[in-house]
């Protein structure tokens, strides 16, 4: 238990909810704050140009010296990617991890040249520690990735639990089951609150086994006359580990494409999580050498993403690698929410090069969240009194709070909780009180945040309607045009089919610069007047509206 008694618990989500990914959550005693993840999030097609979003994590940043802790569930992008990000601005907070998912964030952190400035600490689900006179123990958990974690920060007024990611899979790959004990012993000594995984809250039943896939990809490879390529999440390593078992049962060799897919083979294999004989995995270079039965590729690009190892396969556009006829090619992922379009599209462009696809059809693929029954289970377990459905949208977490009234909590005391709504407990009473900053930060290039609405917003213009640049060159003492209007056209009309229209559009401009003159307009007025009338006057003729940009040279 807690040494001190912590009257005032805070606690709220940075990101994780009403959307898939940039999980971060935030529990607050008294004075202290811990932070349980810190992921990104892939962006929607409406996000144009723009790499991946992070959390906004401004009361971190207006906090950072209560900041005692970032504890971080698995090694998964949606809970370490934003990592590096946030301890720019967080260095001296210590980061927990369990040993492959700080060799993850280690990758990360190197990539980014903070690796010896950050203080990483390595826990596993036995460790207990005593931060800031706060208790804080951890729980095994099964999911998609070895080495998952769930935390457990006791206080005065009961135990808050966050479950990360997890399923009950009773048949693990690796063999090591959820801490049921664990759990049910958490539940007995009381609960106040439970933040749980929401993601397939929709879904009935139980979530299949993840040996389930091991026996099928051993068929599939088997049943295959030429090269086996499997495309799945990199940081899947019991699919990893599943596919290297499989290549080695018939005699197949296995080349891995792609870096992040390459990075993490290296680290999962370096910490003992990814197991083969050393001859199994070879160079990508030495694949043409092989005869075709006694080849697997192991790829990235299982969504579809347009620079993404398969579908550069697909498209031809591989340097070392191209889909051909006989090839095998096996989908071991679902869509994740929002790529059901593009992934679609590669598997069209696989059919097309002459491939087997193998995706839905066959169980190549089972889920790393738990099912609604699983959900039921760990609220049986731990007995909330408070409960807070995260990690999903918004329909899932609703889906969750159904569930939890299902097997006895009581509605009043169930939170569905947008990024920044601060639930407050006091007296073993919660209540929905402030809210803080919460938002999406955007990251393109380099620039961190420095992309917004504005920015976005302009952007999609240019791709909906072009640009036209107006070029004038002025005398402003003898308010006089000297040369132009020269209408210059991006993504708007092809010039030399509209020649009629942009004259006709350049004595407009002429017209309304020179009556600007001599009503002694100053620039920026003079820009407005030019972008109000010739918008007006191309919206007339085209019924589009590009964006228009002035250019005022004087001499």
């Amino acid at each position: 238990m807690s040494k001190k008694k912590t009257e005032n618990i805070s606690v709220f989500a940075l990101g994780g909810v009403g959307e898939i990914g940039k999980n971060m959550y935030v529990v607050e005693l008294d004075d202290d704050i811990f932070v349980i993840d810190a992921g990104l999030m892939f962006p929607g097609d409406e996000m144009l140009g723009i790499d991946i979003v992070i959390p906004d994590i401004t009361y971190l940043k207006e906090n950072k010296d209560r900041v005692r802790a970032i504890f971080i569930t698995h090694g998964h992008e949606d809970h370490i990617g934003g990592l590096s990000y946030v301890l720019r601005d967080l260095k001296h907070v210590p980061v927990y991890g369990t040993k492959l998912t700080l060799g993850l964030i280690e990758l990360k952190l190197k990539e980014a040249g903070l690796l010896k400035e950050v203080d990483l600490r390595m826990i596993d689900a036995k460790t207990k520690l005593t931060i800031a006179d706060h208790f804080i123990t951890f729980f095994r958990v099964n999911h998609s990735i070895p080495d998952c974690v769930g935390v457990c920060i006791q206080t005065s007024q009961g135990a808050i639990v966050h479950t990360g990611d997890f399923k009950f899979d009773y048949t693990p790959v690796d063999g090591k089951q959820s801490d049921f004990n664990k759990l049910a012993a958490i539940g007995q000594r009381g609960v106040l609150a439970l933040l749980s995984d929401s993601t397939n809250a929709e879904r009935p039943g139980q979530t299949g086994s993840e040996s389930l896939v091991g026996a099928e990809l051993n068929d599939v490879i088997y049943q295959a006359e030429g090269r086996v390529i499997v495309a799945s999440f990199a940081s899947n390593v019991h699919r990893l580990q599943q596919v290297f078992a499989a290549a080695e049962a018939n005699d197949r060799k296995v080349a891995v494409v792609g870096r992040s897919m390459v990075n993490i083979v290296e680290v999962a294999q370096k910490l003992n999580y990814l197991r083969f004989k050393a001859k199994t995995l070879v160079e990508l270079s030495q694949v043409n050498r092989l005869p075709d039965n006694k080849v697997v590729i192991l790829t990235t690009g299982s969504q579809g993403e347009p620079m993404a190892a398969l579908t550069r396969m697909a498209r031809n556009a591989h340097k070392q690698v191209n889909i051909r006829l006989n090839d095998t090619v096996v989908i071991a992922a679902t869509p994740i929410p929002g790529n059901e379009k593009s992934v679609s599209k590669t598997i069209d462009l696989l059919f097309r090069s002459g491939a087997n696809v193998i995706y839905n059809q066959r169980k190549v693929h089972v889920s790393g969240h738990g099912s609604a029954e699983e959900l039921k289970l760990m609220l049986n377990l731990v007995k909330p009194k408070y409960f807070l459905p995260i990690h999903g949208e918004y329909r899932m977490q609703m889906a969750h709070s159904k569930l939890a009234e299902q097997v006895g909590v009581k509605s009043n005391n169930i939170f569905i909780v947008e990024k920044g709504d601060v639930v407050e407990f006091t007296g073993r009473k919660a209540r929905m009180s402030r809210k803080v900053p919460a938002g999406n930060v955007l990251i393109d290039g380099i620039g961190v945040g420095d992309v917004g609405n504005i920015v976005l917003r302009d952007r999609r213009l240019l791709s909906q309607d072009g640009v036209v640049l107006c070029v004038v060159t002025l005398n402003r003492k003898q308010k006089k045009l000297i040369s132009g209007p020269e209408l210059i056209s991006r993504g708007f009309v092809y010039m030399r089919e509209s020649e009629e229209m942009i004259s006709e559009a350049n004595r407009i401009v002429t017209k309304q610069i020179e009556k600007s003159l001599q009503a002694g307009s100053d620039w920026t007025e003079l820009k407005s007047n030019i972008r109000e009338r010739l918008s007006v006057f191309l919206f007339e003729q085209t019924k589009r509206r590009p964006m228009i940009l002035p250019i005022i040279m004087e001499i």
